[in-house]
């Protein structure tokens, strides 16, 4: 199943996607978060062929939600509102420092790494919700 992930933010948002078999993850993008978000991850959605979202959700390191829990929770109710194919919440817990981790073994200047770690965590929250599937 062809999966899109997205890592939610209030300034920019990643993307990432997975081949049919789910065993190649590709970091695919960063976009502003705007007014018109909602209408470009439709647009990728389809034009990526996915079959299910999966939005990163900020718990707390206690597993509680805080105020941009829920601010992600809003965007995924506005979310299912516009799209017919399910949306999936995943736990994105350190995967922000996990993507930094990935990216400082790189030799990127600092702008060249903060471009890209929307996209890099959203590859990483599509990861922690595929080896969740699998290992049911």
């Amino acid at each position: 199943m062809r999966y899109l992930s997205i890592d939610y933010g209030t300034k920019t948002t990643g993307l990432a996607v997975c081949d049919p078999m789910e065993t190649i993850i590709s970091p695919l993008a960063v976009l502003p978060t705007a007014k018109d978000l909602v209408d470009k991850i439709l647009a990728i959605a389809h034009d990526e062929n996915v079959e299910a979202v999966i939005l990163g959700l900020p718990l707390n390191m206690d597993g509680t939600s805080g105020p941009q829990a829920k601010i992600v929770q809003a965007f995924a109710d506005k979310l299912k509102k516009h799209i017919s194919i399910p949306v999936f919440l995943q736990d994105e817990r350190l995967t922000t420092f996990a993507a930094e981790g990935k990216l400082a073994a790189r030799e990127l200047t600092r702008k060249k790494r903060r471009a890209r770690i929307d996209a890099v965590a959203a590859a990483e929250i599509l990861q922690a919700f595929l080896d969740s599937k699998h290992s049911k």
